[in-house]
């Protein structure tokens, strides 16, 4: 039987999405960076062959994105685009989907367990001592239950992300938080993790990460997070695996 070729993609691309395309690989060929002025859109649509109102409605797609922005007596020029906050618009947990979530959670345990080398080349007596507040503070509400309590949770990993001293990742982690705790929440409500068994036989608290932030290395501090993430990490692949 002779053997049919295949039919191509049909290109679905409406004329802005391509002209936006258009635009970040003019930006891009021209090796264009943040505080370059950029043709004025008359000059864009005589280039492309398209009318000035597919030019303008492509450009502010990229104004939204934060890609340009009008300058006063320089018109358009190239802006460093703040990659958080366009995450921020969108980061309601009420509006994405359950695989969506899923990611974004796991994603918060990847970064959990990928600092422990910041952290050790970034503490400070300083930190230990805000860590050694936070801690105390929980010990003392202590009930004797390994159910996450979820404030004491913000609290002490929020304060690790600080000493990681990575500005984008302390903002990330806070652009996390809502989802972490819609996750969190709707997951635990039918779990009690006093029934949980643990493989090392013990729960790793806050406590026990506190004092290996203070002896110990980025690899005993990432065992040690593994085993105190460990019921997440459990629900997690149990989940991949349904």
């Amino acid at each position: 039987m002779k053997q049919l070729k295949k039919l191509k993609p049909v290109d679905t691309l409406s004329l802005v999405d391509k002209v936006e395309l258009s635009l970040l690989e003019f930006f891009k060929v021209n090796e264009m960076g943040p505080g370059d002025p950029i043709p004025k859109e008359l000059d864009f649509a005589k280039s492309l062959g398209v009318s000035r109102t597919v030019v303008r409605e492509a450009l502010l797609r990229l104004r939204t994105l934060g890609l340009i922005e009008s300058k006063k007596h320089r018109g358009m020029i190239l802006k460093q685009p703040d990659i958080i906050n366009n995450f921020e618009r969108i980061m309601d947990p009420t509006l994405l989907g359950t695989e969506t979530l899923k990611n974004l959670f796991e994603l918060r345990l990847i970064l959990e367990m990928g600092m422990a080398d910041f952290l050790f080349e970034h503490k400070t007596d300083k930190d230990i001592d805000e860590l050694e507040a936070i801690v105390e503070e929980e010990e003392a509400t202590d009930t004797g239950k390994v159910r996450f309590s979820l404030d004491k949770e913000v609290a002490f990993h929020g304060k690790l992300y600080q000493i990681s001293k990575n500005d984008t990742l302390q903002r990330f982690q806070g652009l996390l938080l809502p989802v972490f705790e819609y996750v969190y929440l709707r997951d635990t409500e039918n779990r009690d993790l006093d029934e949980y068994h643990y493989t090392k036989g013990t729960f790793v608290t806050h406590r026990m990460l506190l004092d290996n932030l203070k002896i110990g290395s980025p690899e005993t501090f990432r065992n040690a997070m593994r085993r105190h993430l460990e019921p997440h990490f459990d629900h997690i692949f149990k989940y991949k695996k349904k």
